[in-house]
Parts: structure tokens; sequence; C-alpha cells
């Protein structure tokens, strides 16, 4: 439906209507202020280049949009004693949001410095985009906020994972029309058939459209309103279009938009909780036409600006050297009559602040923002009841991640009443072996369902869509709101969220300096289907790199594990689950795996980090080792105890030590990493001067980045995947990437002094049998007897 902006029911009383229009002009008048001024906040005096900042930065194009819709859900939060949050999508929004906090009072109790006044006035104005002030978007620091608005495409889906879970909240979302053009956002309008009307909240989208980008036309703006709509019913929405540039009218068209949707929203709702509704529900959704910049410059320097692209920045940019753009300024900032809206002190007007709730109602004091002020500590099982027993190290063998999917169940269970854990993937959640959750909670899915379907629950809470950037969003706004949450993810395809991953660890770094922000639930992901058994899929399903990725990013926030078998990841996810601010990334097999060690052998070998498996190496503690077999990640551990086996076998007086890495970054050095190791550490576990062979589950490059501070880094020899995939065996991917136990006892050879010519017929012997593998699988289709049965007989 449209609402006709000039015939509008009346809704508003006309003193509602002169509220909610001072509120509106304030936030403008605040949000050009933040941009322009340094000084003079009041224009108590004749505008002068030194009340002007030196470097214009910040963004007025989507300001006064943002301020309309910001003043407008004041009003309907307040009336009707709503909890609510707003995610704001367009990227640059920073001044509206700060300029709306700074009026409700939300920003002073944040920030008491700030004070609601000409002097704090003064603060926000110079703060904002200056250095050691506050970034021009809504960041980490803005009060109210879980949505970072530098990067564009993922504020929908945050705000259907706010939603997700707390029954009682709206989560208003504004998507820019920029923003509506990337594949995240396009993806995350499916979200709707994911949100459970009973238990869930209520997610309002409100497309803003306001023509352009930074200099092009926006797509969605540009599309007859009838295919608009066509699109958005597409969807699942019921659109309601506001458009105009009257403000009055707009006004009152606005009000009634969101009145209208929000009693649909409590109809919906009620039909499904109260009178048994059990279809998906068609959820309003508002598309908001206005000017780009509107009520700034109309024109500047003979060129339209107003409704253009123009308006995207700085209207004005040569305030403090043109007389001409400074007296337009001036003009332009009386224009919204600030004696009107402040009083000589600076503070708010009574009737600026009339459509204002209260508490924790405001947008930018509400806890669901905040959300470790809501967070429960998870309901973990005793990992015992769950771990796989080890009489000795490799008797047996299971699935690492099905021996977790029977914990992660359990914890599905735990949580039934209090809802406050999901588990979101693209598709894969069966695939991955963590299909023992549906038996405590089927699959989200709200669409028809036919009798061959199995696992969809209407009230479900595992997450698949396929979309690894839905998913992502997803997560991160359920953890920012204050709930708990693990990411399964094929290890290829995690790459999709690089980008999302980095926008929530510079979060997660920021937060950690503010105070006023509480800890939230990390965010976990499990990455398995993995580049060494990703043999069926082929070349595209192997890419290792993410660990790569994320241990480039901050220290303090991200963490690496590589468990080896099943009662280490039981130990891992244990810890990954309970912690708060990190970003962990778990690597663990969903193949069968040779059981190394027992429950409580693996809680001690997770909290060292790495370590010397003595049972697995010859050493007899009278001599320094001649060489170190290191490894991190399962196959890895697989091929280096194999070549340790052959070793002891075929070169029995050679002394070799054998390290399992779980934890990657304790290669790093102490000072680079709160988990890294002292050089004395470092030097204890792999010498200072001895061959040290690593093979590791990723780009082997990145070991030697690692570590390449060490004293003993000239002897690091590091074997991983080469870039060198296809389809084939599992044997024969580790053969060609150079990686196989033959390989690593050649390297062994290679590199102890002395054992080139002394065990050059061992060495030989080691090249013949690669070269036998070679026409064995090509023959055969299967690994050669002798690796396919092998088992650890140390």
């Amino acid at each position: 439906m449209s609402v006709d902006t000039q015939q509008a029911p009346p809704g508003l009383t006309d003193g509602e209507l002169a509220g909610l229009d001072a509120h509106w002009r304030a936030a403008n008048y605040l949000s050009a202020g933040q941009i322009y001024l340094l000084a003079n906040p009041l224009l108590t005096e004749p505008l002068r280049p030194e009340h002007v900042k030196p470097r214009l930065l910040g963004h007025w194009g989507t300001a006064p949009g943002l301020n309309l819709v910001h003043t407008h859900l004041n009003r309907v939060i307040k009336d009707r004693g709503l909890d609510a949050l707003c995610v704001w999508g367009p990227g640059h929004g920073g001044p509206a949001v700060l300029a709306n906090s700074w009026l409700d009072g939300s920003y002073t109790r944040t920030y008491p410095d700030v004070t609601r006044d000409a002097d704090g006035m003064a603060r926000l104005f110079r703060q904002f985009s200056f250095p050691g002030g506050v970034p021009s978007h809504v960041a980490p620091e803005t009060p109210g906020s879980i949505h970072e608005g530098g990067e564009l495409g993922y504020s929908l889906a945050h705000a259907y994972g706010a939603a997700f879970d707390h029954p009682e909240l709206l989560v208003a979302c504004v998507i820019g029309d920029g923003e509506a053009e990337t594949g995240p956002l396009a993806a995350s309008w499916h979200s709707n058939k994911f949100l459970d009307p009973v238990h869930d909240g209520a997610v309002l989208p409100i497309l803003h459209l306001n023509g352009y980008k930074i200099a092009n036309p926006a797509v969605l703006a540009r599309l007859p309103e009838a295919e608009l709509d066509d699109l958005l019913r597409g969807y699942g929405h019921d659109p309601i279009h506001v458009a105009g540039d009257d403000p009055a009218a707009v006004h009152r068209a606005m009000a009634y938009a969101l009145d209208t949707a929000l009693d649909r929203i409590a109809s919906l709702q009620r039909a499904a909780r109260e009178e048994g509704a059990d279809g998906r529900p068609r959820w309003p959704a508002i598309v908001l036409r206005t000017p780009k910049g509107w009520t700034g410059p109309h024109e500047v320097d003979g060129v339209p600006v107003e409704g253009t692209w123009r308006a995207h920045q700085v209207p004005l940019s040569g305030v403090r050297t043109d007389p001409d753009h400074l007296r337009r300024l001036e003009e332009w900032l009386r224009s919204y009559r600030p004696e009107d809206l402040f009083d000589a002190q600076g503070a708010p007007r009574p009737a600026v602040l009339r459509c204002v709730p209260d508490g924790d109602r405001r947008l930018g004091a509400t806890p669901y923002a905040n959300g470790g002020l809501m967070l429960r500590e998870l309901p973990l099982p005793p990992l015992e009841e769950y771990a796989v027993p080890v009489e000795r190290p490799g008797a047996t063998l299971h699935e690492p991640t099905r021996v977790l999917g029977d914990l992660l169940r359990d914890v599905m269970a735990a949580t039934a009443d209090r809802r406050d854990f999901r588990l979101v993937g693209p598709d894969e959640t069966a695939s991955n072996r963590l299909q023992a959750v549906y038996a405590a909670s089927g699959k989200a899915w709200q669409e028809r369902t036919l009798p061959v379907d199995e696992d969809l629950d209407r009230h479900g809470r595992v997450m698949e869509i396929l979309s690894e950037h839905t998913c992502q969003g997803w997560l991160e706004g359920y953890l920012l709101t204050g709930r708990h949450g693990l990411f399964s993810c094929y290890e290829a395809f995690v790459h999709i969220v690089d980008s999302m991953v980095n926008q929530h660890i510079k979060w997660l770094r920021v937060t950690r300096k503010l105070p006023w922000r509480a800890p939230i639930a990390s965010l976990n992901y499990l990455l398995t289907s993995h580049v060494w058994r990703q043999d069926h899929n082929g070349f595209s399903h192997q890419d290792p790199g993410f660990v790569d990725h994320i241990l480039n990013k901050s220290p303090e926030a991200v963490r690496v594990y590589l468990p080896p078998d099943a009662n280490t990841l039981l130990s891992v996810a244990d810890h990954a689950l309970r912690s708060r601010d990190y970003v962990n990334v778990v690597v663990a097999g969903k193949q069968p795996c040779f059981d190394w060690l027992t429950l409580e052998e693996a809680r001690t070998h997770c909290a060292r980090g790495a370590g010397v498996w003595e049972w697995a190496g010859t050493e007899d503690g009278t001599r320094e080792p001649d060489v170190v077999l290191a490894c991190a990640g399962d196959v890895p551990t697989q091929e280096v105890l194999a070549a340790a086996q052959l070793l002891r076998r075929h070169l029995p007086g050679l002394a070799v030590r054998v390290v399992n890495v779980v934890d990657i970054a304790r290669l790093l050095p102490s000072g680079e990493h709160p988990h890294g190791m002292s050089d004395f550490e470092y030097d204890g576990l792999f010498t200072t001067d001895k061959p040290v062979i690593f093979a590791y589950h990723g780009y082997p490059w990145l070991i030697h980045r690692l570590a390449y501070r060490r004293t003993g880094h000239p002897h690091l020899h590091v074997r991983g995947y080469k870039e060198i995939g296809t389809t084939t065996t599992p044997f024969d991917m580790v053969v060609g990437n150079d990686m196989d136990r033959y390989r690593l006892v050649m390297d062994v050879i290679d590199r102890v002094p002395g054992l080139a010519v002394r065990a050059a017929a061992v060495r030989q012997r080691m090249e013949d049998t690669r070269l036998r593998h070679h026409d064995w699988v090509r023959e055969h289709g299967v690994d050669l007897p002798e690796v396919a049965d092998w088992s650890w007989d140390g």
C-alpha cells in the first residue's frame, strides 16, 4: 500500500506533529553540526571560519532520513511500551544516530563528559570524525548499536539474528538503497522464512530510498513502484510506501505507516501465539522515499545538491575559504531554528523530547544492544559423558564431529526453555556429522513442508540456509544481543564470509576498550569437511586458508585450534563455547580418525596448546633429539606418527621427538599473541639447532611466518597443502602435496647430519613406495593396503 502524503489519515494531533518535527529538526541540526562545527555550537554569534573544522569529514545525505525514522520510532516505542532495537544499515549514518542518542540522554549516560548542554554539544561536534574522537559511521562506540555501518550488506541478517529467541523484541532495520544492491542483503530477505512468530521477535525492514549512492543512481530507487512491490511481495513482505519532501505531510504518512505496520505485526503474533495459526506470516515492510540530503542546501555553486548524489558527503566543502559557502552553511544551520530547539544552556527543550521514551526503552540505552548484559552461562554438560575410551593411542577410531554432535545435542536440549543457543550452517549439519542435534531441535522452517521432508521444525533452533553470509549475519546478531552459538561450515567455503568476520573482529577489538560494553559469547567456527578429506569433491572444495586470514587479525581477539582427535575436539569445543569476546576457529575432521589421547590427556594437552607426545617418539631422556617431527591437524598428525613408526623400524638408533600443536598461535612469540610461547619455551620444545619437520594442515608458509623470529627457524621445514588437489584417494592427496609419511621420512634423512649417506637405502625404499603408490591408486582406485590398513603399533 502507498500512504498518500497529501491525504494521510490524521493520526497525529497538531501538538504531536509539532513535537515530532521539533525532534527531527533538532536531530538534523546536530547531525550537520557534527560534520562542520568545531566551536559556536548554538550559533550564539555569527559563524566564522575558525568555528569550522579544518577537515570536513562525514556523510550528510542519509542523515535526514535516518533522523526521521529515529524520531518516529521514539513515538511508537513510547506510546506502545515496546522493547525495540534498530539496526542502522546505511553506511555512514553515524551523525544521525549519535545526534539522537545525545538528544535522548543515552549518550550522556554512557559518556558523562558529553553533557546535554552547550559544552556537551560542543564536545559531540568536535569529536565526530576528528583525531582521538569517534568514527563517521555507526560503530561500537555508539550507544544502542550492534551493527558497524562501514561495510554494507549485513544489516538485515543482523536484525533477524537479534530477533531470534527474543519474542518481546521489535527490531527495526533501516536498509540503505546502496546496501540493498549487495548480494548478502539480497539473500537476507529470505530470513523471514526462518522467523518463528511464536518464539522470535519481529523484524520491520525500512527500505530507505533516497535515490543515489556515492555517485550513481540506486537501482531500487529507479524501479517503478509496481515492480518494487512485486520484488518485496516475492520476498514475502507486504510493502507500505511513504514518499515526499514536505515535512508535515511525510510526518503524518510515516506515523500512519508505522502504526499500520505495528498493528499488523501484533495481529500476526497474536494469531500464532494465541490462536494457533501455523502458516508463514507475511510481515510488513516500509519503503521510505525522501530526498538525499533533505533540508540541506538545494544548490551549491550553481548545481543542484539536495536530492542528488552531490549531497552524499559534505554539501558545502569550501566553508573555511569561500565566504559564500560559509554564509550558506550559516543559513542552512539557522534554518532549523536552534533557538527554538535548545534553551540558553544548550539543553533540548521539552517539546523536542516529548516523543522520547524513558529509561532502557530509549534506542540508545536498550540492553539488547549491549548483549553481554543479558548473557547467561551456557549449560555445558560434563565432557566425561561424551569422551571416547582410549586404552592405548591409536587403537580405535571415531568421527570427531559426530562425537561433538552428541555434546551439542545435549546443549540444545538444556537450552530448550531458555532458547539462547543456536547452530547455524549452510545446509551441512548432517554432512558435517552433527545430525544428533536434531533429536533436541529440528531445523527452523516456516515455509510449506512435504511428506518426504525430515527434521523440519517451525520452532527449531538449527539454522540452515545456503548463504554463508546470512548464516554469519544471523549468528553475529544473535551473539551481539546476548546469546550463544556455533557456525559449522565446509572449510573451503567459509572464505565467503572473510570480510564479515573482519568487521566482527574489529568490533570485538574496539569493545574490549569500552568498559560499558559487557563481554559477549565468542563467535565459534567449526570448519570440517576439510582439505585433506575433500578427495571425493575435488579441487574446488580444497582450501585451508581461512586460518591464515584469521591469524592476520587482532591477536587479542582471535584463536585457532586444530584438535587431532575426538577427545581433543571435545576439550577445545568446551573451552570455545565458554569463552567471551573471541573469534574461535576450530578445524576438525568428520571422517574416522584415530583416537590418540584420553579425555584427561586431551584436556592437559589442549591447555598446554603444544607439547611432546613422549609415547610417539624415541627419545630416551639422555640426550637431545636428533630430529623433531611436529604436526598440527588430524591428517598431519596421522602422517607424522606413521613416519615416526617407520623411523623407529628402519632407523632405530635415531632419537625422534614428536610434537603436536593444537593451538596454532602458540608458535608466535609471547609478545605478539597472548597464547604465544616465550623463546625459552619454544627452544625447549623444538630445540635451537635440530631439524624440525613440521606437517601442517594448511598452507606451509603460515608456519614459517609465525615462527620466523625463532632461533631455530633456519632448521624448520614445513610440509602442508600446496594447492595441489583433485578428485582422488585420501592418501593420494597427501602424496600430491608432499606431506605423506614416506616424504616426511625422506625429509628427516635429508636434514639430519650424516643420514644422507648412512640411510640412503632407507630413503630409496621410501621413494619406491611413493612410486608404487602412484601406480596402485590409478589401477585400483584405492590406497595401498599398507596405508589403508595402517595402525599405530608403538
